[in-house]
């Protein structure tokens, strides 16, 4: 019994230094991310990301999220994507962290990664409307416009007055000779921008 008793006095102890550990982790985290935050603020890429690397553990998400981030601000494309893709290793549903990797990747001509994270996130979250937009793009420049209405089809649905969408599933079927649907889909897009030379220039190639 006596055992027992210290035994469990023991565990106790134990979790208790966890439980001081962690805040005492939580709370220089915090401040980190605060510091990293102010000196974004003023542009001092390089001194945000000092900032973090003072608490920089490999298998922190958010860590690794951010400095993804302020890489990519830095114009650093490589490291950012390298940072996102941890991210995504360690989160392996996140969708937030592929969309990220995304932006270095296409700022760096990298297309067929940016396209890759994409097809990733459709696996993830069918529904993605940035995903879908981006997939349906791909395959209308390939001149697949079958396949590519489909995914325009699915944002239109989801967003019926988003401009993207209805200019492009516009043109999507009108190079699939469908005129009249065509129309209905540039009308409402130029509901959203008036003065928009391309869905216009649609417009008037469905009369």
């Amino acid at each position: 019994m006596e055992f027992l008793t210290k035994t469990r006095r023991l565990v106790i102890a134990i979790m208790l230094c966890a439980i001081v550990s962690h805040a005492q982790t939580s709370d220089q985290m915090q401040k980190a991310f605060k510091a990293s935050y102010a000196s974004e603020l003023k542009g001092d890429y390089t001194g945000a990301m000092a900032d973090l690397q003072k608490v920089y553990k490999a298998d922190s998400y958010e860590s690794n999220l951010r400095l993804g981030w302020l890489n990519y601000s830095a114009k650093k494309y490589a490291a950012s994507m390298e940072y996102y893709q941890k991210a995504i290793d360690l989160k392996k549903f996140s969708v937030e962290a592929r969309l990220g990797f995304v932006a270095p990747a296409n700022a760096a001509k990298q297309y067929d990664k940016a396209y890759q994270k994409y097809e990733e996130i459709l696996k993830i979250d069918p529904y993605n409307a940035t995903a879908n937009y981006w997939v349906g793009v791909n395959y209308y420049t390939v001149k697949k416009y079958d396949l590519a209405s489909t995914y325009f089809e699915l944002i239109v649905n989801m967003h019926p007055f988003d401009y993207d969408a209805n200019h492009m599933l516009g043109w999507t079927y009108l190079y699939l000779g469908k005129t009249g649907e065509a129309k209905l889909l540039f009308e409402q897009a130029l509901l959203n921008r008036p003065y928009d030379a391309s869905a216009k220039d649609g417009l008037s190639r469905c009369k």
